[in-house]
């Protein structure tokens, strides 16, 4: 055999080695499966792991901007008519958030901590300054004052005595800072002097700056990936109190910081939101791109904060069973001292059109109002966001209050919030580095394939070639006649020139 069917045969060896673990190792999908057990030992809440710092400080910058719905005919809705609101906005602060007090517990299956959040005003990214600009709103104190004495004649009697006696009125007005960050009531502080236990400061997000929302326990993602920083208890409890049904009052999900990685374009999201006082699911939309990195655009369905008769599964949310409100919104009174406070997705989005066309100045649209979540589906890696909830006040007719005597149940709009997120250049560049390795690892056995098509293409060249060269060296070997004489031999034999034979006896 010669050093070139060596070679020959040698090529086809191999080019059939590399074509059967290539294909063997695609159906098998070894080197996928082995980066995502990586991904998932990696992706766990534990000291040294890959995700805890970013987890306990995340370096993305996160903005909170506020909206007010400043009402321009107070006036003449007091004589009936139809309430007109202006929006002025956005006051935009950066929002710091970290976590502190961060420790492992029950025998490190578990990550205790605090979320802390504080807010620095950016006015470069604001309409106005919050200390001079004012708002005309509801007065969120008197209404709660009013529906705590409710039913009660001698109560309300008294509360209204004092409303006239201090000049609080159904509405108010107040700098953007004071609605914020809170302002000393003198209706509130009337109250406290008979009832030491009312805070007499009043104020949209009132301790909310530097503080926290209470203790969260995490599960690690340790024994199970799905589980990576969904939320076991809050505040020591695992099941809500402020619902009246135990689905109603389930804690699901992760607190919205944190994901599982290998996200299914099919589950829904749980997040749990201290704010609403419930858990909320988010469903996929759409496949986006940010920043060159893929992802899932999850957002919150119509179902999620639908009527009872939309959703039997929200009947728990009616705080009782003749008071619930339409599609689109969710009274967290249970959850606020009793202050008839109403959460909505800004402008009443996905709300039913009554809610809308009850106040002039309010037009909803999916693209400025429309909470959504942009992960990445490897990852789990949160590459940007925007979370848009609107605060609301249920007023209506109120017995004992005369100044209520015209008034109509109306959901009326105070604020709206737009908490976003997009991922920071460095962070984009680490995602892209570990999406990079994961792809290459996971499609090895292609490139181990398409160096068997290779192969065999070469052998396949090479064999041909060899077939080609062995014909022509055939050809060259075959017969060819060396004379004329043999040309005109009819027998086309061998001409043999004999000699007679010598007789012995002669």
């Amino acid at each position: 055999m010669t050093r070139r069917s060596c070679a020959l045969y040698a090529a086809g060896v191999v080019c059939a080695l590399l074509l059967v673990a290539g294909i063997g190792l695609i159906v098998a999908q070894t080197f996928r499966t082995f980066m995502y057990n990586r991904l998932k030992k990696e992706i766990v809440l534990v000291e040294g792991s890959r995700v805890f710092e970013t987890w306990k400080k995340p370096p993305p910058p996160v903005y909170m901007e506020f909206f007010f719905f400043n009402v321009t005919n107070v006036k003449e809705f007091l004589e009936g008519a139809k309430p007109v609101v202006k929006q002025v906005g956005p006051y935009t602060y950066r929002e710091y958030r970290y976590k502190d007090n961060v420790s492992m517990v029950e025998n490190g299956t578990m990550v205790s901590a605090y979320n802390i959040k504080s807010f620095v005003f950016l006015e470069e990214k604001s309409v106005g300054h919050p200390a001079e600009d004012y708002i005309t709103t509801v007065n969120i104190p008197a209404w709660a004052v009013m529906n705590k004495v409710k039913g009660s004649f001698w109560k309300s009697s008294m509360v209204s005595i004092w409303m006239n006696s201090v000049g609080s009125g159904i509405f108010t007005n107040r700098s953007v800072e004071e609605l914020l960050w809170g302002y000393e009531d003198p209706l509130l502080a009337r109250v406290a002097s008979s009832s030491p236990e009312v805070e007499t400061t009043f104020g949209l997000m009132y301790k909310k700056n530097g503080s926290d929302d209470g203790e969260f326990i995490y599960h690690t993602g340790e024994q199970n990936y799905m589980d990576y920083g969904r939320v076991k208890t809050w505040k020591g409890l695992s099941q809500l109190k402020f619902w009246r049904s135990n689905q109603s009052n389930s804690i699901n999900g992760s607190d919205g910081s944190a994901f599982h990685p290998l996200l299914d374009k099919n589950e829904r999201i749980y997040i749990f939101t201290p704010d609403l006082c419930r858990s909320i699911y988010m469903e996929f939309e759409k496949d986006v791109e940010v920043k060159g990195i893929p992802a899932f655009r999850f957002t919150p369905p119509r179902s999620v904060m639908a009527s009872k008769e939309e959703n039997p599964a929200n009947e728990g949310f009616c705080v009782s069973p003749k008071n619930c409100l339409g599609t689109g919104l969710l009274d967290v009174s249970p959850c606020r001292k009793g202050a008839p406070v109403v959460a909505s997705f800004p402008h009443f989005y996905l709300a039913e059109d009554k809610y809308v066309n009850a106040i002039d100045g309010l037009s909803p649209q999916r693209t400025h109002h429309q909470t959504f979540l942009d992960l990445n589906p490897t990852t789990g890696v949160i590459v940007r966001a925007n979370k848009r909830a609107q605060i609301n006040v249920l007023i209506n007719r109120i017995a004992g209050f005369p100044k209520t005597r015209i008034l109509n149940d109306t959901i009326f709009p105070v604020m709206f919030i737009n908490e976003s997120v997009v991922i920071d250049d460095a962070s984009a560049a680490r995602v892209q580095k570990l999406l990079l390795i994961v792809t290459l690892v996971s499609n090895f056995p292609l490139i181990i394939l398409g160096l068997g098509i290779i192969m065999l293409i070469s052998f396949i060249i090479l064999f041909l070639r060899a077939r080609r060269q062995k014909t022509s060296a055939e050809d060259d070997t075959s017969y060819s006649p060396v004379s004329d004489k043999e040309k005109d031999d009819s027998q086309n034999g061998t001409y043999i020139g004999l000699t007679a034979k010598a007789d012995p006896n002669a």
